[in-house]
């Protein structure tokens, strides 16, 4: 538009443009005239438009009808990688941050980018000697259950060995701890087919932290020193992705690890499937109710076999053509897309095991590029974006009846998924969504009423939960970046703590009401608690 203008003023000042008198009195001040006008609009600021008045809705609560009680624990995933290390610059904030929040449930899982950090025995056993070394593994693991001491922590060391598969040759990993790898997973085939192998790695793993030591495939003696409460093990990760298993080879790696693992440690509670295709756009490509199907069948495990828990993931994924106008769309609608996938993997769940747990346990939001180098700077409104969404999946999944809702990630940083971290990965500060996940964690849990809700507008999710302790209180999220004026009766008085892009990386902001109506901020999340 502004080239095409300019040009046209320029044929506009052009002599001929005025007749063949050009030269005289009439045709200069024709000249002078425009030429005050183009001057006078290429000074002219172009200015954005002025936002419009904020949308208004009015919020119905009917407190006195329950929908349903919530099972939900809002919690996160904790990921092992480099900047967690002790010595690195963000280390000490981001285990007191973890500290602080004090959520049970929280996952921990050395995986398979940092073989050196993940597997314990990286060599096969032979000639009399093995390759046991946590002296990389242990530090981080020790720092995380300080940080959680009181606090249940489900365990998944998600890598297996590789020498444990059948490959052409023997697959290399790097002699740097730090050093990112994507392709030290290989094979489909165990080289034990019994795998009594892969049973037993994964029991002295278990002795190694819960009964101070383990005896070694030659009968040598390694002490750890480590008595830990670690409530429950998950077996494996993604595993329709990683070594492509199928829920027929995964049921059988499933009831291997248990079986061993159950020796050393009786007390332990399981879970299972860990699956990464319950995203709308490869649910069903990916065959997962399959899985489901299948693991979810107690005839297809041995006998006494316990299926604790069932577990899956969800992120959102924006394209990289997407500006961030138009992913506040996109990433609501995979959500409302999952949340059908949620449905129907639960209604597998409830026919065949009723009495197995759900844990939701990799939320989030993944942006086509986001391990892209270099990459782009991240808006700082994503993060309320991504935060928002986590609010939104808390309350849906809490009435559905979901157990254990949880966010990913505690540290993310570029090239290994910075959008899905929780904090900043230069300072350790947290950032929206750690604060959102906090401001749910200290007023919503197990055991709370949700009660009939009508926000009114269809941008905003609204949620109203009478809690254990009989308090009124109304989960609100904004799933788009303007404002909306909202009207809620009874609110004069209220308690409203919100996270928005007003608070950033800080915590929740509290202030009250002083009217029955408030304005929710673009990509906000609030909680309102109503006087008693």
């Amino acid at each position: 538009m502004r080239i095409g203008r300019a040009a046209n003023l320029r044929t506009a000042l052009r002599p001929q443009a005025f007749g063949r008198r050009a030269g005289g009195p009439r045709y200069l001040a024709l000249f002078s005239l425009a030429l005050v006008i183009f001057l006078a609009a290429c000074a002219r600021k172009e200015t954005a438009p002025k936002p419009g008045p904020a949308e208004k809705a009015k919020v119905t609560v009917n407190w006195d009808k329950v929908v349903a009680v919530s099972r939900a624990t809002p919690t996160l995933q904790v990921v092992v990688n480099a900047p967690l290390r002790r010595g690195s610059k963000i280390h000490d904030r981001v285990f007191q941050a973890l500290h602080e929040l004090g959520a049970d449930y929280v996952r921990y899982v050395p995986w398979l980018p940092y073989p050196k950090l993940g597997v314990a025995e990286l060599e096969p056993p032979g000639d009399g000697k093995t390759s046991w070394d946590f002296s990389l593994i242990d530090p981080m693991m020790e720092d995380f259950m300080n940080a959680q001491e009181g606090h249940s922590v489900v365990l998944n060391f998600s890598t297996i060995p590789q020498w444990m598969f059948k490959t052409e040759k023997p697959v290399p990993y790097p002699a740097d701890p730090n050093q990112p790898v994507w392709d030290y997973e290989k094979g489909t085939e165990f080289r034990d087919a019994s795998l009594k192998e892969v049973g037993d790695y994964y029991a002295r793993l278990a002795s190694w932290y819960t009964q101070g030591g383990f005896e070694d495939e030659y009968g040598k003696r390694h002490d750890s020193g480590h008595h830990y409460k670690i409530a429950y093990w998950e077996v494996l990760n993604e595993v329709d992705f990683e070594h492509h298993m199928s829920p027929e080879t995964y049921t059988r790696v499933y009831d291997a690890i248990v079986s061993s693992v159950r020796r050393v440690a009786p007390q332990m509670k399981f879970m299972g499937v860990a699956l990464a295709g319950t995203s709308p756009n490869i649910f069903l490509r990916e065959n997962v109710p399959a899985y489901f199907e299948y693991f979810l069948n107690p005839k297809n495990h041995k006998p006494g076999i316990p299926m604790d828990f069932v577990s899956y993931h969800f992120y959102a994924n924006p394209s990289a053509d997407q500006s961030p106008e138009v992913q506040q769309y996109t990433i609501f609608d995979q959500a409302a897309g999952f949340l059908n996938s949620v449905r129907y993997l639960e209604s597998i769940r409830q026919r065949l095991s009723p009495k197995t747990q759900t844990d939701l346990n990799e939320l989030g939001c993944i942006p086509a590029d986001d391990n892209a180098m270099p990459r782009k700077p991240i808006p700082d409104s994503y993060w309320n974006l991504a935060a928002a969404l986590y609010g939104f999946l808390y309350g849906e999944l809490a009435g559905f009846g979901i157990d254990v809702v949880g966010e990913s990630q505690m540290v993310g940083y570029p090239s290994q998924f910075p959008g899905v971290s929780m904090v900043d990965w230069d300072t350790g500060q947290p950032n929206a969504r750690y604060w959102v996940l906090k401001l749910l964690h200290d007023n919503f849990g197990p055991g709370d009423k949700l009660v009939d809700t009508n926000s009114g507008i269809s941008s905003v999710y609204a949620q109203g939960f009478v809690t254990r302790d009989g308090k009124r209180k109304l989960l609100l999220v904004n799933q788009r970046d303007r404002d909306f004026d909202l009207a809620l009766a009874g609110s004069n008085g209220a308690e409203l703590m919100y996270v928005d892009q007003t608070t950033g990386f800080q915590p929740p902001a509290t202030s009250h009401m002083d009217a029955d109506q408030l304005t929710l901020r673009g990509l906000a999340v609030a909680v309102v608690t109503l006087p008693q």
